[in-house]
């Protein structure tokens, strides 16, 4: 049976992983904008009840925060079980929550761990707990934030690349399992960011990680959140997989496939290059 899907945001309960600021934060308000109903969740809680003090002061009532680890299972369970108390079934969800990691192959076991918890088993749990009930309704929306790095790669962090790689396999699976049974997905790479995610390799103190930063300011025009939180909305309209809010990621992606041993010799010189050091 094929099901059909419109979406449309006015009346649908959203939740927000990674909602304290940045590029949820501002999913978060652009919903409400929209008329829908979102629990706004950050590891730091002070972080998620802003964004809600925000939201407030023009939609009332429109928006809720919870506090919580976007990759553990119960804190999950905690947000799906508040958005349905206060609001109704979850319609939407982003996953949205994530972390830098460590530059290069110092990264510790720890580091790995951490970065594959919540890069990626982050929307896997989340996946497990939602799409049953979505099944059951015929009808959800999962959004998983990852990034041009899970189509390219990140130059300094192994453990950014890896798993962002990872997490775009994911929504791929999701979306070829479940998509002709109601359930949508889409995964959002961007590039450059104006949050404080894209400025963290800078603030390592590693000469690859300050790379990473530069790689990423060098490569494109660095937008702002609330401008990617409007395009995520509209790609979501027309049921876009691939969210793409630089657009010459595109092209980055076609000429890697297209000669994957050219593409990676030109990233090696480019990392050379951010190094500064000689060919």
């Amino acid at each position: 049976m094929r099901y059909t899907w419109v979406m449309k945001v006015t009346g649908k309960v959203a939740v927000v992983t990674g909602g304290g600021g940045g590029i949820g934060g501002a999913l978060a308000e652009r919903l409400v904008a929209q008329g829908a109903r979102v629990v706004v969740s950050d590891l730091n809680p002070t972080s998620a009840s802003e964004v809600v003090t925000r939201i407030d002061a023009t939609s009332p009532g429109a928006a809720v925060s919870l506090g919580g680890d976007a990759s553990k299972s119960e804190d999950i369970s905690a947000l799906i079980a508040l958005a349905e108390d206060t609001y109704g079934p979850v319609d939407l969800f982003f996953a949205n929550a994530g972390i830098s990691g460590a530059p290069g192959l110092e990264a510790s076991e720890a580091d790995w761990d951490l970065s594959i918890e919540v890069n990626l088993r982050a929307h896997i749990r989340a996946a497990q707990q939602l799409v049953p009930k979505w099944l059951e309704r015929g009808e959800g929306y999962f959004v998983s934030t990852a990034s041009a790095a899970g189509l390219l790669t990140q130059i300094g962090s192994a453990t950014y690349a890896t798993t962002k790689h990872a997490a775009v396999g994911f929504s791929e699976w999701l979306n070829v399992t479940y998509g002709d049974r109601g359930i949508r997905v889409s995964c959002l790479c961007p590039m450059g960011v104006n949050t404080k995610l894209l400025y963290a390799g800078q603030e390592s103190g590693s000469a690859l990680g300050a790379a990473a930063t530069k790689a990423v300011l060098s490569a494109g025009d660095v937008l702002e959140p609330a401008d990617v939180a409007e395009i995520v909305l509209a790609a979501m309209d027309a049921e876009q997989f691939l969210i793409l809010p630089h657009a010459n990621v595109l092209d980055m992606y076609r000429n890697k496939g297209a000669d994957y041993d050219r593409w990676l010799r030109g990233m090696r010189r480019y990392q050379k290059a951010l190094l500064g050091e000689s060919n």
